[in-house]
């Protein structure tokens, strides 16, 4: 195992390199795939799809997931739509358009050949999911209708509604079920990662856990693909499924695999604000929104007013005043402080002032009630199932909250991590969207990784490993089955006095009070003082009922809590060592006298990696150097 930081980009023009890395790249005879084996765990977007790609060229696959059915997988909650450079608008996109706007929407902190890429790919992948069946919105005449999303001036985002997760999902999922039904995937429902096994260096299996029987087991194969989402959940409230986690990821950096960028968390700005302590998790109103909704407050502090009856002299549409270019679709991270300078000069509405105006009165008296039910009547029904609002009648109250992560473990120009053979796709690696994630590209990047990336990549390991699968009989799974008994032993023999909620819930306040929004040197430092004495309690005085040897929710939720105690510590270390401001990483002491982040690319143009030393020794931080040949670091303005 090397930790060396080699990103494997293939030489030549930007716009030449993914053709000229798929002819180079291995291939591997038809009739010789069917002798390999291949562990995808997660069936989400990037999961249903790399396995069903997978499946279909010939490999043997086992695809792993701890819903009940891939169908359940986070994937589904994406509302708002998909970006591709398809210019059907003839509004001015192009691939290269679309590769700027995400290069500057990630504040120029992503690895320029892979956003590319991803911009090459998009268009490819709308053409996939349309012969799937999936059934985006169309003009009129039956063309693809398309809208615009936030750091874009363009209209590139296809979408259904304001279910487009799910409709992918479902196209993903249907695929998937091709190759089960042709016995090229094999399905495991209901059934956790909880560590991985390396023979030789080389990531060669699992270790997971039947969540209905307790069961623990071990599998073997020649690669092991992760593709199990993102570590938002470390704040407790996030717009993430309960389920989300990043055991997966944490099990595979404390066995080497660099964790890269994890200070990158995307804060969104359009979610239902908090209604009381009762909440376990958030609710997303999508950004699709912001294409209709006007964004605002009132200009006087403390007005408790209705609404309707602040006449428009005393509204601020203080996005509108602030980046007249970009108006109410300015990106997330600069949207989301906005607000939050908003509402901190006690101008917020709603309860306890944590909230912000998204009015639709002016697009409902242009368009019609009509036309913006059929644009996004599912999403004002949500909003009204959860605040008995009428979202037609008075403006949503929005405000932002923790959605998307942009850091993940470290990959290379193949997807593979610095763990020869584990390779890592989706929102679990760090690859494509820098400090700061585009609206509508994370269902782009999760696709693009699992149709068209991984399946040309993983050849250029696969190839010299035919015949050298293990068996799990070999002392490392052996070893690691172990390990995982003894772990599932030791938190079930706690019996103390303080649930695993509670753990979680202070942890998350730590880091959002001390880590979200804003961060300085002062409040991270009181976040690592914190975070150790509080995980040192979870394993005096956690109560985790029941036993190991039957469905236990609290025994799951355990496990993935003791690793973001864990994790939260990284996270807030790579926050402080961070002495600059970007995308959706804003210290306080970084920033120009307007109020926008301040970017040090002499010290900082870089992905930090971390690297696992020890229990109780602290981390390495290596770094991969940024370079930009095809576009030129600027201060990012959407003014």
């Amino acid at each position: 195992m090397s930790a060396s930081l080699d990103p494997k980009i293939p030489a030549g023009p930007i716009a030449d390199k993914w053709k000229n890395h798929q002819f180079d790249s291995k291939l591997i005879n038809p009739a010789n795939r069917r002798k390999y084996e291949i562990i995808v765990v997660g069936s989400g977007l990037a999961g249903a799809s790399a396995a069903s790609s997978l499946g279909e060229l010939g490999y043997k696959v086992k695809c792993f997931c701890f819903q009940d059915s891939p169908r359940r997988a986070h994937s589904i909650a994406a509302q708002g739509g998909i970006n591709a450079a398809k210019n059907y608008q003839n509004d001015g996109d192009s691939v290269q358009r679309l590769f700027y706007d995400t290069i500057k929407g990630g504040d120029f902190r992503s690895r320029e050949a892979n956003v590319h890429r991803l911009a090459e790919v998009s268009c490819s992948i709308i053409d996939q999911c349309v012969a799937q069946g999936v059934p985006f919105a169309r003009e009129y005449g039956g063309l693809l209708a398309n809208r615009s999303f936030g750091g874009a001036q363009v209209s590139r985002t296809f979408y259904a509604r304001g279910q487009t997760g799910q409709q992918l999902l479902l196209g993903a999922y249907s695929a998937l079920n091709r190759q089960i039904a042709a016995h090229s995937v094999e399905m495991f429902p209901r059934t956790e990662l909880l560590d991985l096994v390396l023979v030789d260096g080389h990531a060669k299996g699992i270790v997971v856990r039947n969540l209905v029987t307790g069961a623990i087991s071990s599998h073997s194969a020649d690669a092991v693909v992760l593709c199990t989402g993102g570590y938002g959940n470390v704040f407790y409230l996030s717009t993430n499924a309960k389920g989300s986690n990043t055991t997966a990821t944490w099990r595979a950096y404390k066995h080497g695999a660099l964790f890269a960028n994890p200070c990158y968390t995307q804060i969104h700005p359009t979610c239902i604000p908090v209604a009381g302590e009762y909440q376990s998790k958030l609710t997303l109103m999508s950004e699709s929104l912001r294409n209709d909704g006007r964004v605002w407050v009132p200009k006087n502090k403390g007005d408790q007013r209705p609404p309707a009856q602040i006449p428009e002299t005393e509204r601020d549409y203080y996005l509108e005043r602030k980046y007249p270019s970009f108006g109410n679709l300015a990106p997330r991270d600069i949207s989301s402080r906005s607000a939050k300078e908003a509402t901190d000069d006690g101008r917020g509405v709603g309860p306890g002032g944590l909230g912000v105006y998204l009015d639709f009165a002016d697009a409902i008296q242009r368009l019609g009630e009509p036309t913006i039910r059929e644009r996004y009547g599912n999403l004002f029904e949500i909003y009204e199932q959860i605040t008995a609002e009428n979202a037609y009648q008075q403006p949503m109250r929005i405000y932002p909250a923790v959605h998307y992560t942009m850091g993940g473990l470290w990959v290379d120009y193949n997807l593979m991590s610095n763990l020869p053979g584990l390779f890592v796709l989706g929102e679990a690696n760090f690859s494509d969207h820098g400090a700061n994630r585009l609206g509508a590209s994370a269902l782009m990047q999760g696709l693009a990784d699992g149709y068209f990336v991984l399946p040309a990549t993983i050849g250029n390991y696969l190839a010299p490993q035919i015949g050298k699968r293990p068996s799990t009989s070999q002392p490392e799974f052996l070893q690691a089955e172990a390990a995982v008994r003894s772990r599932t032993t030791q938190l079930l023999a706690i019996k103390g006095k303080r649930s695993v909620d509670h753990f979680h819930r202070e942890l998350g306040r730590i880091m959002w009070d001390y880590c979200g929004m804003s961060r300085s040197e002062r409040s991270l430092q009181r976040a690592l003082a914190q975070i150790p004495p509080l995980r040192e309690e979870f394993w005096k005085n956690v109560s985790v009922p029941g036993d190991s040897a039957s469905l236990n929710p609290s025994l799951e939720k355990a496990g993935r809590v003791a690793d973001f105690l864990e994790f939260g510590e990284l996270l807030c270390r790579d926050a402080l060592e961070r002495r600059e401001s970007c995308g959706g990483h804003f210290r306080e002491e970084y920033q120009y006298p307007d109020g926008e982040a301040k970017r040090d690319d002499e010290n900082f143009q870089h992905v930090a990696a971390w690297q696992f030393t020890g229990e109780n020794s602290p981390p390495i931080r290596q770094v991969e150097p940024l370079t930009f040949e095809a576009v030129h670091t600027s201060v990012r303005s959407y003014k």
